[in-house]
This record gives C-alpha cells, structure tokens and sequence, in this order.
C-alpha cells in the first residue's frame, strides 16, 4: 500500500458517505424509520460496504468499489410508508437482497434486467429523482437565511472541485447550525444496531422491493461494472452481484436498503490517480472499505446531525447530491426518438407521485412506459 492508494482510498469513502448519507437517512424516514432504526441502518449500509469492498478486493486483486444504493434511497424518499410501516420495507429490503441473488446467479433474470430500454429505466430514476431535485428551491422559500449560503457555498465549490460540493455544503449546514446553537446538541456519536423484524406485504413488495431491485442495477451495478471495465477491469459480473445481494440481506435486518457496486466513486479507486500500476490498485478499495466501517460506527453523529436540522434543508443538501445524477438519467431517457413518448410517460407517472393499492409510483410509471412502448411497436399481422 502507498500513499496514492491510501488517499485514493480514504477520498472516495468521504466523498461516497458525506455526498449521499443525507438523502440514505431521507429515505428511510420516509418508509417509517424511527431515527435509532434510521442511525442502526445507516450503520448497517455502511459497516457492510467496507466489509464486502475489502473481501473482494483482495480476492480478485482489483479495485472493487461498494455503495450503498444512492438512487434506491432516492425512490424511498419519494415513496409514502408501507401498509405495516418500517418492517413491511425492511421486508422489500430483503426481497430486492434476493432478486440481486438471483441475478447474479439465474442468467435469464440478469439478461432481463438487462434487457429492459435503457430510456424506460432512466425515466424512472428520473421520475423517483425529480422531487428530491426540487427541494433546494422549496428550502429557499421556506428558509432563505439557512438554504442560500448552503446553496452559494455548493455552487462555488462545485464550479472548481466538484468531488468536494456537497461534502462542502453538509459542512456549510453545521457551521451554521452550530451558529443558531443547535449543531452540538445530543450528539449520540456511536450508533447502536437495532434489529428489524420483517413483515411481509405484497404492497411492498410490489411497491418497494421491484423497484429498488431495478434501479440498484440499472442505476449501481451495470454502472460499476461499466467503470471497471473502462479501466481495464473484467471481475466475472454474476458472483459480484451474488456477493453484494447477499450483503444487503445481512444488512437489511438491521434497517439498511441495499448494497452495490459503486458508480461514481469507484473511477476514484480504480483510476490512474489511485497507483500508477493497475495491479495495485485494489488497495484503495481496501482502504475504502476500512474507512467506510469507521464512518459506519460513527452513524449516530450523522443521525443526531441530521435530527436537528430543519427536514427541508436536509431534503435540499439530498437534492444538490442528486442533480448530477437527475440531469443524466433525463439525457439517457429522451436520447432514443423512437422510445421518446413512453419514456416520458415513464417519468410523468413516476414524479406524479401516483399510487394504488399503496404501490408507489415507480412500478406503475414503469408499467405504463412500457405499455405505451409496446403499443408503439405493435404492428397489426397482415391479413393472408
């Protein structure tokens, strides 16, 4: 290990935890979580992502990067709370742990998955996304003197290192927390695990745990391998999917959502700034895992940070994160002329909000994207 695999590695644990463990905590209040459940599940995520990037990084001596699923945590802010609250979701949690299994494991549920339009898949993500990208501009209306200097600080920062934006705009939040007297307030730094029963509703599986499956690998693990694969990388793709389904079964007890290659921080470890010589670089994503199980253990800070901070604010740092990923999921769904339509019903359905049955909206705009994309390459059998 050097020290360009050290600070590769350390870098993209503290871009991944403080870009994104806003809107993960968003998430899974937004399904029922109490804030121990919510600290216990951040914990859960992050103590798993370590562990799993630092068993196959040095199985394979590649630079696997783990994440938690920052789009997933997205589809469950903008979800409502399941028929049987947060135990009902942490039963979907595991549901999609498994369907991630079986993906890696049965070769026609991966070329399913696979096969579903790339438009149709980014409509959804940016339907789910949309709400949470609205957020810094409600925050400006609700709390100008709090979202502005958050808002300027990310921009400025964004314009000359982008890495270091929203890391720069959670530290803007607590410096004037601290000034209004509430940032160092019942800090609980140690989370606790808190263990989850999990109910089974069809509402929620239907609802919660195919969407999350869907956007986790449309969105995490095609992604990550797709960055790997870039920087010279080829892992067999079934076993990791196998191995982090089966991370986001053991960490779904204990309130966290799923678990996956990581996309976007993952160039960081797997890149030629992380060692010059490719077959060293696994050590950054070693030293990523050890130091998300550190980031992991100190959950409860980012909980009682969290806990007392107007929500909106923190739904606007959440939406900052997510812009990035909005702007590109709108590209990759109108980029198709011939899907344009049904992607656009897609994402229509999706931000609408709309739910039957307490299905949330991502399974029907997905549903009616599809249909009207059927509809459109339908062709009536000529008459013999």
């Amino acid at each position: 290990m050097t020290r360009h695999t050290l600070f590769a590695g350390v870098l993209a644990a503290f871009v991944g935890f403080a870009s994104s463990f806003a809107v993960v905590l968003q998430g899974l209040t937004s399904v029922g979580a109490s804030s121990a459940q919510a600290a216990s599940g951040l914990m859960a995520l992050a103590v798993a992502m370590g562990v799993c990037a630092i068993l196959l990084s040095l199985w394979y001596r590649e630079p696997i990067s783990i994440a938690w699923s920052t789009p997933g945590g997205a589809l469950l802010a903008s979800s409502a709370m399941p028929i049987g609250g947060f135990q009902a979701a942490v039963g979907a949690f595991l549901m999609s742990g498994v369907l991630i299994v079986i993906a890696g494991s049965w070769r026609p549920l991966g070329r399913a998955v696979a096969a579903i339009p790339s438009s149709l898949a980014n409509a959804m993500l940016a339907g789910v996304l949309l709400n949470l990208c609205l957020a810094p501009m409600r925050a400006v209306a609700i709390t100008p003197a709090l979202a502005l200097p958050v808002i300027l600080i990310w921009a400025v920062v964004w314009r000359f290192w982008r890495l270091y934006a929203v890391p720069a705009a959670v530290a803007a939040m607590v410096v004037l927390l601290a000034f209004r007297g509430t940032a160092g307030q019942a800090v609980v730094w140690l989370a606790e695990p808190v263990l989850i029963t999990p109910v089974w509703s069809t509402s929620a599986m239907i609802g919660l745990a195919i969407p999350l499956f869907l956007v986790t690998m449309a969105s995490q693990n095609i992604p990550g391998m797709a960055v790997l694969a870039v920087n010279g990388y080829t892992p067999p793709a079934g076993p990791l999917f196998q191995v982090t389904g089966l991370f986001t079964l053991l960490a779904a007890p204990f309130g966290g959502h799923a678990i996956n290659l990581a996309a976007i921080t993952a160039a960081l470890c797997a890149g030629p700034d992380a060692h010059p010589d490719p077959a060293k670089r696994y050590w950054a994503a070693v030293t990523a895992g050890a130091t998300y199980i550190a980031f992991g253990l100190l959950a409860g800070a980012a909980t009682s940070l969290i806990a007392v901070s107007p929500p909106i604010l923190i739904e606007a740092i959440a939406g900052l994160a997510l812009l990035g990923a909005l702007g590109g999921a709108l590209m990759g769904a109108v980029a198709d002329a011939d899907g344009r339509e049904a992607a656009l019903i897609t994402f229509l359905v999706t931000a609408s909000g709309l739910s039957f049955f307490g299905i949330s909206g991502a399974f029907w705009g997905l549903l009616a994207g599809g249909a009207m994309r059927a509809l459109i390459k339908w062709r009536p059998r000529a008459a013999v």
